[in-house]
């Protein structure tokens, strides 16, 4: 029985880790598409990209699997943290005070609040965009230039966008760590570049979405 929870365990962080490699490999493609938002077109090209995303077959297969991809990794993220809290049910006495422990230590803190915030962006998107939720009045469902101008015209909006992408990327820099080392990726001739990598990924995913609503607010 031992035997089977630890096989257990160990292919839970495996579905995780590949799971979380989609998804990062996703949010550089989102960000791209996001930045022809400050365009000097009014909204031309976000939209053209956008009706693209949203009419091609094959866009809409992928959105399965996006969603199949976060519900695999949020859920086997939440078990694999209630397994290793229940490993060590007593905490240490000494703490390991390292940037990575620190990461590690609040990585479901931070993955709840990113979840808050995706149930959130889907709700004032994708949901309007498949008629579960009314779109604001005076804009259509599909009008997502319209619909990002409404929602950063709130302030309060745009800063808990900016505050979740700074936690979004804490949790990126940590867990692309951690997938390499769960995949038995983390060879330590090329770990110390992969770490580099990782965080220099995180910093640029996460700083263009943040650029995206200051642009709102300060010059719109």
């Amino acid at each position: 029985m031992n035997k089977l929870l630890q096989f257990s365990s160990i292919t839970g962080k495996v579905i995780m880790a590949l799971a979380g490699v989609f998804l990062v490999t996703f949010l550089g493609v989102h960000l791209g598409i996001n930045l022809l938002l400050l365009s000097n077109d009014g909204g031309r090209s976000f939209s053209v990209a956008a009706e693209f995303m949203s009419s091609n077959p094959l866009i809409r297969i992928f959105e399965i699997v996006l969603f199949a991809g976060f519900l695999v990794h949020i859920v086997l993220g939440l078990v694999v943290s209630r397994q290793n809290r229940a490993s060590r049910p007593v905490g240490y006495v000494v703490t390991n005070r390292t940037e990575t422990s620190f990461l590690s230590k609040y990585m479901l803190h931070s993955g709840i609040v990113v979840l808050i915030f995706l149930a959130l962006h889907f709700s004032d998107y994708y949901f309007v965009k498949i008629g579960l939720v009314a779109p604001p009045e005076g804009i259509g469902p599909h009008d997502f230039y319209a619909m990002t101008l409404h929602l950063f015209s709130s302030t309060w909006y745009a800063l808990f966008y900016i505050f979740c992408f700074a936690l979004l990327g804490l949790h990126l820099n940590h867990a692309i760590q951690s997938a390499f080392q769960t995949m038995g990726w983390n060879h330590t001739r090329y770990m110390g570049a992969v770490k580099v990598a990782g965080t220099i990924y995180s910093i640029a995913i996460s700083l263009g979405f943040m650029v995206i609503p200051l642009y709102f607010i300060l010059f719109r």
